[in-house]
């Protein structure tokens, strides 16, 4: 099928709720039928053609479904039928958008790149419909854990999307926002997409249940979030590019973000994302950068310079746009010169430390650029030896076949010798890998090489022979199996829901955690394993009601834990000392 517009989650939500009862349960089924369904796009409607005497048709605002009154089916039943909520279930859900278009933009009187800091807030108390809403929420939620990827099918995503919006509507942000990425990550899962990640998945729903139990025991402004980034008016951004990355998302929006340092030292972000796909990611690469300079998005990720009056920035470090906007084109630097050769004089493990800080922050209050780690480095058999740190293995942040990403990283991992500058992110679902993003090294003329690696396709001659060398390295992060095993269980519940977890757990497992010193884990891993098996009787004998519930605490206890062992364990491995070389 021809990639579906995606569609607001309001829209999706309310997809089933006009059906019968009994052509509910055939979702699924006419989901997968409607895979096959030939679809033709013209300017900003979608056709749908179901057969020769039935088409649903989509009609788009700015490439997104935005209302239920946008998808019309042709059919007798309309519009309580299958085809139309085939078709809007098998739509990727759409992104929140940003930018000053869309957000209210805050003048700020202090003429540079300072945010607005907004006053401090008390604690607050929920009122009657946001309680309903988090109860809401964190009973879909349960309802997914429960049945696993396997098992939630269009119902508990529906309900799950309804209970989102509703956390919404009561101004519920964080919550919300966190079950639509569980909605998300499972559509993904359910369409076979190429880019679902089963750990994304039990972190976002650990998320979800994070904030609905927190809300409901001390609710903070923290767990309330926040509607949109507030973009704040700028004086003036004076910006050296870094790198562009291409992005693509699987609720069908694609694009391309540079990564630039400002002046007072911190990172920015300008993009250019939108309904699309691969395609759409290399050529928004060519967008030019707000403000009517002639530089491009990839011009200026390629060592270029630009200065900015009058832009909006959000306080995360994320650059609007906006018609008062001016730019023109500056000079740049190469990764070796000032001031970006600042970026890598970091050590690597306060780098690790800052990004796994910032991956335990709310999804909407994490800065540009957080979790960027500037690495040197060479390329030896073994993976990649970084300066100060352990050798790791280098992995394709994107596997698509239209980003090279996969054969670039292939050509590099040869050059054995081969001395790097790196930009990455960790894979915190592969302790002993990072994610490259770009790189830059001396090419065979001697000229520096920069390439940022999911657009600039390499071959063999963009590296230099280099000689086969013996470098001293130190072994890649790795986990305790215990706790490595305590991690997969983690996943493998979510996978497969409580009965898989009833079925498969590893009672063993408490043991060998506790006996390696693990006996917080080993508490968790018991508990886990005894809810999800936990079918008692009553006085009379009969079969006691599953508690999903319990099963659910069980496991956020498990999940949190699980992760903030491999945080700490991640951090002491790129330690100094650990990586120091006595020779």
């Amino acid at each position: 099928m021809t990639t579906l517009p995606p569609v607001t989650a309001e829209v999706a939500a309310a997809a089933l709720e006009s059906l019968p009862t009994r052509l509910r349960k055939r979702a699924d089924s006419a989901a997968a039928k409607a895979a096959n369904w030939p679809v033709a796009v013209t300017d900003a409607t979608v056709v749908v053609r179901v057969d020769d005497s039935t088409t649903v048709t989509l009609t788009t605002t700015a490439g997104v479904v935005t209302s239920a009154e946008d998808a019309v089916c042709s059919c007798l039943l309309a519009p309580a039928c299958l085809h139309r909520a085939a078709v809007l279930t098998l739509a990727p859900l759409a992104e929140e958008t940003d930018g000053p278009a869309a957000t209210a933009v805050v003048p700020s009187d202090a003429g540079d790149s300072t945010p607005v800091v907004p006053p401090e807030t008390r604690a607050v108390d929920l009122t009657p419909p946001q309680s309903a809403a988090v109860d809401a929420l964190r009973v879909a939620a349960t309802a997914v854990l429960a049945a696993g990827v396997t098992g939630s099918g269009a119902v508990h995503r529906a309900t799950l999307l309804h209970a989102a919006h509703s956390a919404r509507v009561a101004g519920l942000h964080r919550a919300a926002a966190a079950a639509v990425r569980v909605a998300r990550r499972l559509s993904e899962a359910g369409t076979g997409d190429p880019a679902f990640r089963l750990p994304e998945l039990a972190s976002e729903l650990a998320e979800l249940l994070t904030v609905a139990v927190g809300l409901r025991r001390a609710p903070d402004p923290d767990l309330i979030g926040t509607a949109r980034r507030a973009y704040t008016a700028n004086g003036s951004l004076r910006l050296h590019g870094l790198f562009t990355e291409p992005v693509v998302t699987a609720s069908g929006y694609a694009g391309a973000v540079t990564y630039a340092l400002a002046q007072d030292g911190r990172l920015r972000s300008l993009s250019d994302v939108a309904p699309g796909d691969a395609d759409r990611a290399r050529q928004a690469a060519g967008a030019a950068v707000p403000g009517g300079s002639a530089l491009t998005l990839r011009e200026l990720g390629d060592h270029g310079g630009a200065i900015l009056t009058d832009p909006t920035v959000s306080p995360d470090g994320r650059i609007g746009g906006g018609g008062t906007v001016r730019s023109v084109r500056a000079s740049g630097a190469r990764w070796h010169e000032e001031p970006l050769a600042t970026l890598w004089r970091r050590s690597p493990a306060d780098q690790v430390a800052a990004a796994l800080r910032w991956s335990a922050e709310p999804a909407d209050a994490r800065d540009a650029g957080g979790d960027l780690l500037f690495l040197t480095g060479t390329i030896t058999g073994g993976g990649f030896a970084v300066d100060g740190g352990p050798t790791v293995r280098l992995l394709a942040p994107d596997e698509r076949p239209e980003l090279p990403y996969v054969e670039n990283l292939r050509l590099l991992a040869g050059a054995h010798g081969l001395s790097l500058r790196l930009v990455a992110r960790l894979a915190a679902d592969r302790p002993s890998g990072v994610r490259a993003l770009a790189a830059a090294w001396q090419g065979t003329d001697g000229d520096p090489v920069r390439a940022d690696l999911g657009l600039r396709r390499l071959n063999r001659t963009h590296l230099p022979r280099t000689a086969t060398a013996v470098i001293p390295s130190t072994p890649a992060p790795a986990l305790p199996t215990e706790l490595d095993l305590l991690r997969r269980a983690v996943d493998r519940a979510v996978a497969g829901g409580r009965a898989v977890t009833a079925t498969v757990a590893d009672g063993a497992l408490p043991r060998r955690l506790a006996a390696v010193g693990l006996t917080t884990g080993a508490a968790c891993a018991r508990a886990l394993v005894d809810t999800a098996s936990d079918r008692r009787h009553d006085a009379l004998g009969r079969l006691r009601p599953a508690d999903p519930e319990a099963y659910a605490r069980a496991w956020l206890a498990s999940s949190i834990y699980a992760s903030a062992a491999t945080a700490s364990l991640l951090t002491a491995a790129w330690a100094p000392e650990r990586n120091h070389d006595p020779a």
